[in-house]
């Protein structure tokens, strides 16, 4: 899919413009893309290829470091035609076996069973009463434990998302696991949905440079505060969370 600026020139500006070997574009402002104000390039959007299960790392804490930089796509029907969100994930938090902070410590329950499914299942659970939040099962079938996607980079279908959180800067569409289903409609219905399937809701990689990887402890726990858990993409805006844990 190929987005035209207004003279098609190879050199842009705003610091969005793309050259014609790149395989992603950075998302464009929300205000930008509501008026018109496109840079002048020819922007392509990512080739985004879809993880299969064998492409992912056995051990949850491998797992959680590897899906920062890969991306989330959830395809969805808009009347007759075919829409796509996608974004980079940025920040994801691993919740390994024997974690006591896990919603798998307890055992399999009839609400966390899609945790015991082989690594890239979706599990969704209510969080707070208030907010959905998407994890990926991330060990071998019947062994609970999982990975919590926490922030993402917009990259496609940003008006989608715009549309289901109204009047929120781009930066805060996905900074946070809250927003992130939110503005990705993700709810209870996407439980146990395989993640490597390619399709509906699903995750991808694009051919493109890794970036810096940062670690810290995770946020908003109680108890195993101090466990290396969170992993980020260094420098990225779309990280959620007090900035001072980035240091």
């Amino acid at each position: 899919m190929w987005l035209r600026g207004s003279t098609g020139s190879a050199s842009g500006s705003r610091g969005t413009a793309v050259d014609g070997s790149a395989t992603r574009v950075r998302a464009l402002s929300s205000a930008a893309l509501h008026s018109g104000d496109w840079p002048n390039t020819e922007i392509r959007l990512p080739t985004i290829l879809p993880l299969t299960r064998d492409d992912l790392p056995f051990d949850t804490t491998e797992l959680a470091r590897f899906m920062v930089g890969k991306y989330l796509v959830r395809d969805f029907a808009e009347g007759r035609a075919q829409r796509r969100m996608a974004g980079r994930l940025v920040e994801v938090e691993a919740y390994p076996l024997g974690d006591s902070t896990s919603h798998a410590f307890i055992g399999r329950r009839a609400y966390n069973a899609s945790m015991f499914l082989e690594r890239g299942h979706a599990y969704v659970r209510l969080t707070y009463g208030s907010a959905w939040m998407l994890n990926m099962s991330s060990e071998a079938l019947d062994v609970g434990a999982g990975v919590l996607f926490r922030a993402l980079e917009p990259v496609d279908g940003i008006a989608a998302m715009e549309a289901r959180r109204p009047g929120v800067p781009l930066r805060d569409l996905a900074r946070g696991p809250g927003r992130l289903t939110q503005a990705y409609d993700i709810g209870p219905a996407f439980d146990g949905v395989d993640l490597c399937r390619g399709h509906g809701l699903w995750i991808g990689r694009v051919d493109e440079p890794q970036r810096p990887v940062g670690v810290t402890t995770r946020i908003g726990l109680s108890r195993e505060m101090d466990r290396p858990l969170r992993f980020y993409e260094l420098g990225s805006r779309f990280v959620s969370g007090p900035r001072k844990l980035l240091l």
